[in-house]
């Protein structure tokens, strides 16, 4: 059954954090590898409005279901942001605005670049284009959903885990409409089913990526995405990414840990 915009409109909104007792990190403060962890979620959930940018000097601006979606998506993803840079403030950590600020500085020459070139490839890629990024997004909600979920459980803190899965709960509206939109695309063009494979074969790494340093990307990874329920957590997604018309045995979370090392992380 197709996820339309309509629906999606009608749940979007802030996230609701009622309730959540910053305090208790007081009383029992998270470990120093899950606050690495959500160092790395909040400075991609902040850098969306980035991805935003981009996405609309491609052909997507021109789909108004595809700009809708995304002004919701961006503004549900800030608010994402926030909530766990109020859990970094209760551990004394910077959060938000001048962490956030920081980041986009030091990234100022390659966001430059970036733009120019997503505009380039994404013209190039015409209609298809919006199939390929409708996929990715499943992909990459997918592997966000699935980490926020691994980070609880490996954590075990009973606020943290309930802040998390009220982010999942939003993450699964957006993984609804992102795999709705890519599974219809993708049916319906056999140019897009190649295009889309050969870029998630070639290009698509996990989530941050392109914006955290290495060192970061494999610590996530290797923290949330190691050992047998890690990589049954990974192994999941992958046969999620089967279902996408045309995008079978692609193994992308699968391949992608074996790149980054599958052992424990290094402190």
């Amino acid at each position: 059954m197709r996820t339309t915009i309509d629906t999606y409109k009608a749940r979007a909104g802030r996230l609701d954090t009622e309730g959540i007792d910053l305090g208790a990190f007081s009383a029992r403060p998270l470990s120093p590898a899950t606050l690495r962890c959500l160092r790395y979620m909040h400075d991609i959930e902040h850098h969306t409005v980035c991805y935003l940018r981009d996405l609309l000097m491609s052909p997507a601006h021109r789909d108004p279901e595809v700009t809708s979606f995304l002004a919701c998506w961006a503004f549900e993803e800030l608010w994402h942001g926030e909530a766990i840079g109020a859990v970094l403030e209760a551990h004394g950590e910077p959060a938000g605005s001048a962490r956030v600020a920081d980041l986009r500085r030091r990234r100022r020459w390659r966001d430059a670049l970036d733009v120019v070139t997503h505009a380039a490839t994404s013209a190039l890629a015409g209609r298809s284009f919006v199939a390929l990024h409708m996929s990715w997004g499943a992909i990459n909600e997918w592997t966000t959903q699935a980490g926020y979920a691994r980070l609880a459980a490996v954590e075990g803190h009973p606020v943290l885990t309930d802040l998390l899965r009220r982010i999942m709960k939003q993450e699964g509206r957006h993984i609804d409409f992102y795999a709705s939109e890519a599974r219809r695309r993708l049916d319906d063009s056999a140019r897009a089913r190649r295009l889309t494979r050969l870029a998630l074969a070639h290009l698509w790494r996990p989530v941050g990526s392109g914006v955290m340093p290495r060192a970061e990307v494999t610590f996530l990874v290797r923290t949330l995405f190691s050992g047998e329920d890690g990589r049954a957590a990974a192994a999941r997604i992958d046969r999620r990414v089967d279902q996408l018309p045309g995008k079978e045995g692609l193994g992308l979370l699968t391949r992608a840990i074996d790149r980054l090392g599958a052992q424990a992380p290094t402190p």
